[in-house]
């Protein structure tokens, strides 16, 4: 694709997920069946604290004592002692006592750098433009979740309206979820819990309930190849996944883990293919071939009271805290992106499909003190790039697509009400390299001087005007950018794409 066009494009899709931001979601619903505040379970919400994931680990319900703290209690599916009659009766569950719906609502207004539209040329009469302010619409969602007895939790949330239509809602997270099945097998209490249905992969920092306003850039990124190589991968980590997962242990203390089988989710296009080859529509993958997913951690929490070092959450003097904790993690997903060409010979077309081999793989950190928080993670990404030989009888290889990048994140509470956030983001490919041989208007090629031009900084403020309502702000500095450069090496008609967006939102 011509510079020229991919820029633009480019600076649509930055816009378009900063005001679309995925699904984040405080639950109102436990709020109510518990007769307690969101501030219970979240740190400046979605956020979870300590005890938030230990309600989670435990299928949505209090880690201890669950019946003495429920003030809503649920509805027998039939009698208790159904169970003694089992498998000859239906076995007996329970539904909430109430509806378990939410709602949530949130809008935007963003201000972008004023020259954000000199890659514009003189020579275009029109072209696309980034609005420099913007009030936007974000999504209107419902959502439920609760636990049907026997440690049977669910999920499900659905986007009904986003940024002012139903054009781009659809299905986010929806499962059942089997806690600790592997006490059937005699295994150790927590070490198998099973999760069937459409979910967000068991990424080490949440993308779908994340507190920032933007996404992090590296687990949108898609390895898009050269002109020169056949790799058009769609897949992106934040993609919710639709399969089985299998995991263990806890996330607020010792070890986790988890294994996913999920369909493939990618889809792709040829970059270059002979002239008697066409690429058809509607690229889809194999039903046959499941991808993987694999994650381990461990969290060392370091409170010096043994005691308060392996509780759900460490005692304070003004009450429960977080602990202070160190925690280091592993991840990995192999893949294949299938693409499919039409070879016509005459009278003759064949099908050709090529069915690349890619992986993902990264490690990530979290360091707690108190209300103190910094995290971090790298991802390396690799696609096999397949090339079609040249009669287009078959496929050899081609030289990969990679890319490599990640995020370190810092948020300090510094009242209950009150968060300060920085982040830092950096995402490279090999593409990025090979595609900054700029046309320079005076004719030539001469390659950009300058770095990686996806890098950001992002500070932010966020701040609960009450438990479920929040108001946040971020602002997204980016470096200098330049279509084209002079012999000298010099930027023609440079711009940033610097954005500020304010976010106001609410859930109930």
């Amino acid at each position: 694709m011509d510079t020229r066009r991919r820029v633009p494009l480019l600076f649509a899709f930055i816009l378009t997920v900063i005001l679309l931001t995925g699904s984040s979601y405080a639950i109102p619903p436990f709020s109510r069946q518990y007769g307690t505040s969101c501030t219970t379970c979240h740190v400046d919400f979605p956020k979870l604290n300590d005890f938030g994931k230990a309600f989670k680990d435990a299928g949505f319900k209090f880690p201890k004592g669950d019946e003495d703290f429920i003030k809503v209690p649920p509805i027998m599916l039939g009698a208790p002692a159904q169970k003694e009659l089992w498998p000859h009766t239906v076995f007996p569950g329970t539904i909430p006592g109430l509806p378990p719906i939410g709602l949530r609502f949130n809008q935007f207004f963003q201000v972008t750098s004023g020259n954000a539209n000199n890659y514009n040329l003189a020579s275009q009469s029109t072209g696309p433009y980034v609005p420099r302010t913007d009030f936007e619409p974000g999504l209107f969602s419902i959502f439920m979740a609760g636990n049907f007895g026997s440690d049977i939790a669910f999920w499900v949330d659905d986007d009904l309206s986003v940024s002012g239509s139903n054009a781009g809602g659809g299905l986010g997270d929806a499962y059942l979820r089997f806690v600790n099945v592997g006490h059937y097998f005699k295994l150790p209490t927590d070490a198998l819990t099973v999760k069937v249905g459409q979910f967000e992969l068991d990424l080490p920092f949440t993308q779908a309930r994340s507190i920032n306003i933007s996404p992090y850039d590296i687990y949108t990124e898609m390895n898009i190849g050269t002109s020169n190589q056949n790799v058009n991968n769609q897949f992106a980590m934040q993609d919710a996944a639709q399969g089985i997962e299998f995991s263990g242990g806890h996330q607020y203390g010792g070890y986790h883990y988890s294994l996913a089988v999920v369909n493939q989710n990618t889809s792709g296009g040829a970059a270059a293919t002979p002239n008697n080859v066409s690429s058809p529509a509607g690229f889809f993958s194999d039903s046959n071939y499941k991808d993987i997913y694999g994650r381990f951690s461990y969290r060392f929490n370091l409170e010096k009271d043994p005691a308060s070092r392996h509780e759900v959450q460490a005692a304070g003097a003004s009450g429960p805290r977080d602990h202070t904790y160190l925690s280091l993690g592993t991840f990995f997903f192999k893949g294949r992106s299938v693409q499919r060409f039409s070879e016509t010979s005459g009278d003759t077309t064949n099908l050709l499909t090529a069915r690349e081999p890619f992986y993902r793989v990264g490690g990530d950190f979290s360091f707690n003190y108190r209300t103190f928080n910094l995290f971090g993670l790298y991802m390396y990404g690799h696609d096999n790039g397949l090339l079609l030989n040249e009669g287009a009888t078959g496929f050899g290889t081609g030289p990969p697509a990679k890319f490599n990048g990640g995020f370190l994140e810092a948020d300090y509470l510094a009242l209950p009400w009150l968060m300060a956030i920085m982040r830092y983001d950096h995402v490279q490919s090999s593409g990025d390299f090979l595609n900054q041989n700029f046309l320079n208007p005076t004719g030539g090629n001469y390659y950009s001087p300058v770095g990686s031009t996806r890098d950001r900084f992002t500070p932010g403020v966020q701040f609960l005007i009450h438990a479920n309502i929040k108001a946040s702000f971020e602002y997204q500095l980016r470096p200098k950018q330049a279509l084209t450069y002079d012999e000298n090496g010099k930027a023609v008609n440079p711009f940033r794409t610097n954005t500020a967006t304010g976010a106001l939102e609410f859930v109930y």
